[in-house]
Protein backbone atom coordinates (compact mmCIF):
# COMPACT_ATOMS: atom_id res chain seq x y z
CA UNK A 1 0.00 0.00 0.00
CA UNK A 2 1.40 3.25 -1.11
CA UNK A 3 0.99 6.63 1.13
CA UNK A 4 -0.05 9.40 -0.50
CA UNK A 5 1.54 12.58 -0.10
CA UNK A 6 -0.10 15.27 2.67
CA UNK A 7 -1.65 18.02 0.67
CA UNK A 8 0.25 21.31 1.51
CA UNK A 9 -1.87 23.72 2.93
CA UNK A 10 -2.35 27.47 0.85
CA UNK A 11 -0.13 29.19 3.14
CA UNK A 12 2.57 27.18 3.25
CA UNK A 13 2.69 26.95 -0.59
CA UNK A 14 2.87 30.81 -0.68
CA UNK A 15 5.39 31.30 1.75
CA UNK A 16 7.37 28.42 0.25
CA UNK A 17 6.62 30.61 -3.83
CA UNK A 18 7.43 34.18 -1.51
CA UNK A 19 11.04 32.48 -0.28
CA UNK A 20 11.90 31.22 -3.71
CA UNK A 21 10.81 34.59 -5.47
CA UNK A 22 11.77 37.37 -3.87
CA UNK A 23 9.90 40.09 -6.60
CA UNK A 24 6.85 37.88 -6.02
CA UNK A 25 6.82 39.73 -2.65
CA UNK A 26 6.41 43.02 -4.35
CA UNK A 27 3.17 41.61 -6.48
CA UNK A 28 1.89 40.18 -3.97
CA UNK A 29 2.19 43.44 -1.47
CA UNK A 30 0.72 45.23 -4.56
CA UNK A 31 -2.35 43.14 -4.94
CA UNK A 32 -3.21 43.29 -1.07
CA UNK A 33 -3.15 47.09 -1.25
CA UNK A 34 -5.74 47.44 -3.99
CA UNK A 35 -8.35 45.12 -1.93
CA UNK A 36 -10.61 47.74 0.33
CA UNK A 37 -10.51 45.81 3.21
CA UNK A 38 -6.92 46.60 5.14
CA UNK A 39 -6.89 43.46 6.85
CA UNK A 40 -5.88 42.40 3.27
CA UNK A 41 -2.80 44.26 3.43
CA UNK A 42 -1.98 43.43 7.05
CA UNK A 43 -2.29 39.52 6.63
CA UNK A 44 0.09 39.79 3.23
CA UNK A 45 2.31 41.80 5.05
CA UNK A 46 2.90 39.66 7.76
CA UNK A 47 3.18 37.10 5.54
CA UNK A 48 5.94 38.89 3.57
CA UNK A 49 7.85 39.79 6.81
CA UNK A 50 7.60 35.78 8.77
CA UNK A 51 9.01 35.34 4.96
CA UNK A 52 11.89 37.36 5.65
CA UNK A 53 12.64 36.70 9.36
CA UNK A 54 9.78 38.43 11.81
CA UNK A 55 12.89 39.18 13.87
CA UNK A 56 15.29 40.76 12.04
CA UNK A 57 12.03 43.04 10.46
CA UNK A 58 11.15 43.96 13.84
CA UNK A 59 15.09 45.37 14.72
CA UNK A 60 15.52 46.95 11.21
CA UNK A 61 12.02 48.64 12.01
CA UNK A 62 12.96 49.44 15.65
CA UNK A 63 10.33 47.71 17.45
CA UNK A 64 10.00 44.83 19.54
CA UNK A 65 8.94 41.53 17.95
CA UNK A 66 5.96 40.81 20.13
CA UNK A 67 4.40 44.36 18.83
CA UNK A 68 5.53 43.66 15.47
CA UNK A 69 3.38 40.53 15.42
CA UNK A 70 0.64 42.60 17.47
CA UNK A 71 0.63 45.43 14.54
CA UNK A 72 0.49 42.37 12.29
CA UNK A 73 -2.13 40.40 13.99
CA UNK A 74 -5.69 39.81 12.31
CA UNK A 75 -7.31 42.51 15.09
CA UNK A 76 -3.95 44.93 14.78
CA UNK A 77 -4.38 48.49 13.90
CA UNK A 78 -1.13 50.06 13.14
CA UNK A 79 0.15 53.66 13.07
CA UNK A 80 1.03 54.70 10.01
CA UNK A 81 4.21 54.96 11.34
CA UNK A 82 4.77 51.78 12.33
CA UNK A 83 3.35 50.28 8.79
CA UNK A 84 5.82 52.52 7.15
CA UNK A 85 8.62 51.38 9.26
CA UNK A 86 7.57 48.07 8.81
CA UNK A 87 7.66 48.78 4.98
CA UNK A 88 10.72 49.93 4.67
CA UNK A 89 12.37 46.84 7.47
CA UNK A 90 11.02 44.40 5.00
CA UNK A 91 12.84 46.12 2.03
CA UNK A 92 9.67 47.81 0.56
CA UNK A 93 8.87 51.20 -0.02
CA UNK A 94 5.46 52.88 -0.47
CA UNK A 95 4.54 54.48 -3.92
CA UNK A 96 1.24 56.23 -4.48
CA UNK A 97 -0.02 56.18 -8.43
CA UNK A 98 -3.36 58.03 -9.77
CA UNK A 99 -6.40 55.91 -8.98
CA UNK A 100 -8.02 53.65 -12.54
CA UNK A 101 -11.02 55.08 -13.29
CA UNK A 102 -13.74 51.95 -13.04
CA UNK A 103 -16.12 51.56 -16.44
CA UNK A 104 -19.37 52.77 -16.16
Amino acid sequence: MSKTKAAVSHRARLIEELRADPKLARAYLAAAIEDDDPRVLLAALRTVVEVRGMARVAEAAGMPRESLYRALSPKGNPRLTTLLAVIHAAGFRLALSERRRRAA
